[in-house]
């Protein structure tokens, strides 16, 4: 089991989750965003949206933000299917995050009588899609060629995960 400690998101963890969301949207590759997101952005999606499940962060030893896991409703999924979103630094890399984090939200998404969980994730996101498969998840359906700003097509892979089995 992991020691790494994990929580729901708060107020005074936004400037660095989401100095790790906007790192990754920086690198590139690995995430649908393209653009920088603010703070409050942040806040209004992660933190206190509409269709907010839940948000959890894990922390390092030193007690900060490593990594956070969104579970959201999603109009376009069906009754029952919740919606995920994951996000680990880049350096350092904690170990065992992401999966810490996993064993948080599916917790949350049993307590609340989900179904399943889906991952979105790009074609082109290797860490992504493999993160997902080592967490259980299995292919759902492939949206072919959506278009990133820059024009340039890249497929969207759906991946569930049954929390019935």
């Amino acid at each position: 089991m992991s020691d790494i400690a994990v929580r729901p998101i708060r107020a005074e963890d936004v400037p660095q989750a989401c100095a790790i969301l906007n790192r990754i949207i920086e690198i590139g590759g690995t995430t649908a965003f393209e653009q920088p997101v603010s703070e409050d952005e942040f806040d209004a999606w992660y933190v206190n949206g509409a269709d907010l499940i839940c948000c959890h962060v894990a922390l390092d030893a030193a007690g900060a933000v490593a990594g956070f896991q969104w579970l959201g409703r999603n109009d376009s999924l069906p009754e029952g299917c919740g919606d995920i979103a994951s996000f680990t630094r880049r350096e350092p890399v904690l170990r065992g995050a992401g999966r810490a984090l996993f064993a948080c939200t599916v917790a949350v998404a049993r307590d609340r009588g989900l179904a399943e969980i889906n991952a979105t994730i790009r074609a082109d996101n290797a860490l992504g899609l493999a993160y997902y498969g080592k967490m259980g998840f299995r292919d759902h359906v492939v949206t072919p060629a959506v278009p990133l700003r820059d024009g340039r097509p890249v497929d969207r892979i759906s991946k569930r995960f049954d929390l019935r089995g």
